[in-house]
């Protein structure tokens, strides 16, 4: 039997699991025990989605049952929240500089900007929902006064806005919500997993 984590081989010694179920049930504790979440299975080849995970955990075990575990750490997860919050804090002060690109006919910088927003809030959405697989360590964090759900339904509707105002090239509104409305809440996040990090 062959076992890879994230891509590595590693050694692993079977105690007595018949099925493919038992394998992954062991290891899920495992995980459990190194505060670890499994995201993804490939068992030979093929990806096991959550309707399939029943049927293939009764198969018996084979000498050549290969077992591929996609695996995230809640220190990664916290090593990750620490990165964006930098990032963040630098990506606050270049969006507030947003209006008065466009002013200075500085409209690709602007542009670079604003696909960075795009890609950090993208990544930061990523990385929140891997973090809920950890809610006794990830629950807790806060934005502002809101969980992560309650500041995403806060923010949703500007980032709406935000898109319709680029889609109808209103470069007044685009700076006035790049200014007030998602400068501040960028600077709030970055705060906030600077802290959950801790």
């Amino acid at each position: 039997m062959e076992f890879y984590i994230n891509g590595d081989k590693v050694d692993v010694q079977i105690e007595g699991e018949k099925t493919i179920g038992d394998v992954l049930h062991s290891f899920a504790q495992e995980c459990e025990n190194n505060k670890a979440a499994v995201i993804g299975i490939r068992i030979n080849n093929e990806s096991v989605t959550a309707d399939m995970f029943d049927e293939v955990s009764k198969k018996e075990l084979s000498e050549n049952t290969k077992f591929d575990f996609n695996v995230v750490t809640e220190t990664a997860i916290k090593e990750s929240f620490a990165n964006l919050a930098g990032y963040l804090q630098t990506l606050a002060e270049e969006i507030e500089e947003v209006p008065s690109l466009f002013i200075n006919g500085k409209g690709n910088e602007a542009n670079n900007s604003i696909k960075k927003l795009a890609d950090a809030i993208d990544q930061f959405c990523h990385v929140a929902a891997l973090a809920s697989l950890f809610p006794e360590t990830f629950n807790t964090t806060k934005i502002g006064d809101k969980n992560f759900t309650q500041f995403f339904e806060d923010f949703s509707p500007i980032l709406t806005d935000f898109e319709n105002a680029l889609a109808s090239n209103d470069t007044v509104l685009v700076g006035d919500l790049c200014e007030y409305e998602i400068c501040p809440r960028l600077h709030e996040m970055a705060t906030s997993l600077s802290t959950s990090c801790q």
